[in-house]
């Protein structure tokens, strides 16, 4: 029985307050984006987990019966985020560990979980990786590319954003303006094979070295970053779906990315409701492991 009160959401997407209406009640979809996991959880890592902990709750609290996906980020994230450079970053604690990648994986994830299950904070309906959804990836790849919004570049494929722009708009959650954004990227090594420096990864043809890598109809390599949340939460959410949440720090590149993927492979608006947490900040810089300026929970 869905109870009497309502619910308003700030929904970053349209920049105002909206009264929460799920495409299928009782049903309720919400998709969070989870830890890349090379290293302990810090207390940014709190925030998203209890935030979203709450509109958990509170939606059960309502009478809706809620799915929960929150994903664990286990290959693709590459260093620098915003250019798609350097190494993976699970990888290359694995080479500085000598560790298996999924060593890595393995531990860091029962860390996160013994840390955030000290917040009580309730586990999301479903965790899924990122590594076991190798072939839904791929898979999305090529609908992108069957759709022509992505082309393949010496053995790696890459979303065309400026003929994405023209039929839909690129930009709209970040308010980022592509033509600025062209005129502002710098030119950077490595990125030749791009048509455009504000194109982004689908897929990365990998080097002989690099450790993580897969089969696929263009190159031995593996899947954008971006790509895995789109994928995810399509499968166990549908094309449609009421909530897409996490930190304000990934509404530029990833949300936006996903947005366009979703968009390009389905030709549907995948989220109704985008939430974004703030960040976490020491002296007024966003507390990030890639920083070195964070408390771990453990510390905590």
């Amino acid at each position: 029985m869905i109870m009497q009160n309502k619910l308003t959401l700030y929904n970053t997407l349209t920049r105002k307050k909206e009264l929460f209406q799920p495409l299928n009640p009782p049903f309720t979809g919400l998709y969070v984006c989870g830890p890349t996991v090379y290293g302990d959880a810090h207390l940014g890592h709190a925030r998203p987990a209890i935030t979203f902990d709450l509109v958990f709750r509170y939606l059960q609290h309502m009478g809706y019966k809620v799915r929960y996906v929150r994903n664990i980020t286990d290959v693709g994230h590459l260093e620098n985020d915003e250019q798609e450079s350097g190494e993976d970053k699970i990888a290359k604690k694995a080479r500085l560990e000598k560790l298996e990648p999924m060593e890595v994986v393995q531990y860091y994830t029962n860390r996160y979980h013994e840390d955030i299950d000290q917040l009580n904070v309730i586990r999301p309906s479903i965790e899924p990786r990122a590594s076991g959804h190798i072939i839904e990836q791929i898979e999305m790849v090529k609908q992108i590319l069957d759709a022509g919004y992505a082309y393949e570049s010496n053995g790696s494929v890459y979303f065309d954003v400026e003929k994405y722009n023209k039929d839909f708009r690129y930009g709209k959650l970040s308010g980022r303006v592509i033509e600025e954004m062209i005129a502002n990227t710098r030119e950077l090594e490595g990125q030749e094979e791009k048509k455009s420096n504000v194109d982004f990864a689908l897929w990365k043809k990998a080097n002989p070295s690099h450790i993580m890598q897969w089969p696929s109809p263009w190159s031995n390599g593996f899947p954008g970053w971006h790509l895995e949340c789109s994928v995810m939460s399509k499968k166990y959410l549908g094309e449609i779906f009421d909530i897409h949440g996490g930190g304000m720090d990934l509404m530029f590149p990833h949300h936006e990315c996903e947005i366009a993927q979703s968009n390009a492979a389905t030709g549907k608006e995948a989220v109704q409701y985008w939430m974004h947490n703030n960040m976490i900040t020491i002296n007024g810089q966003k507390m990030g492991k890639s920083l070195g300026n964070f408390i771990t929970l453990r510390e905590f």
